[in-house]
């Protein structure tokens, strides 16, 4: 009697995730929109649905309406837990990331354009092939929450040790310099989480103008909370 009651509540548990799968599967594809070609949307779909199974064979609809409700944020963090588990961003290429991106803003002011891999290697005396596993490494961290963006570089402990309060204020602080245009692609980004393509349509800026913002409020928020 107790293992058909186990068998029958496992059977129900089971269509439940299978219920969700779609919706995993398309959480996963959006995700990999807005990363480079080396990340596998297969991977993240595993990740996400590995975390959806656990997720409903110990969910409890007594104190959670919503199945989705519940596990939709889970589901998301274990797929950018599985992204921080590879290590992208060493200490090296972390100071390799920084030089990049002054480099780059440096050849913008000067050409109006982004310079190619090839061009930054000669810039900054490195191999095409270090400047472009940099770039991936900093293109997979900008789909992290801003807390995790913050933490990226050798300022990152001193921001790990201030209040989320006190860090909520000073993103709220640094937004308001910028226009309501720019203020949107940060929401556009972080929040909608629009891919750069899709930003690009809806305001009619380069992708490349909004990546310069995008790093750009990241370094300022660093700056007002002292990092």
């Amino acid at each position: 009697m107790i293992s058909a009651y186990t068998q029958d509540l496992k059977h129900k548990e089971d269509e439940l995730a299978i219920q969700y799968l779609p919706a995993v599967k398309a959480m996963a594809f959006r995700l990999k929109e807005r990363l480079p070609s080396s990340i596998d949307y297969m991977d993240l779909s595993a990740i996400g649905t590995e975390e959806l199974i656990k997720l409903a064979r110990r969910y409890d609809e007594s104190l959670n309406d919503s199945f989705w409700g519940y596990a939709k944020k889970r589901v998301y963090g274990a797929m950018l837990d599985y992204l921080r588990s590879l290590d992208v961003l060493s200490r090296a290429s972390r100071k390799l990331v920084k030089a990049i991106d002054y480099a780059i803003e440096e050849y913008r002011v000067e050409k109006d354009e982004e310079p190619t891999d090839e061009e930054l290697a000669e810039i900054l005396d490195e191999s095409v092939e270090k400047i472009h596993e940099a770039r991936i490494a900093s293109t997979i961290y900008t789909v992290m929450p801003l807390q995790d963006q913050l933490q990226v570089g050798d300022e990152g402990s001193s921001i790990a040790n201030i209040e989320k309060e006190e860090l909520i204020n000073s993103i709220k602080t640094v937004l308001s310099q910028y226009s309501q245009r720019e203020q949107l692609i940060i929401q556009f980004y972080y929040f909608e989480e629009l891919t750069l393509k899709e930003i690009s349509e809806i305001l009619d800026i380069t992708e490349s103008r909004i990546s310069q913002i995008h790093k750009s409020v990241i370094h300022k928020i660093k700056e007002s909370v002292g990092a």
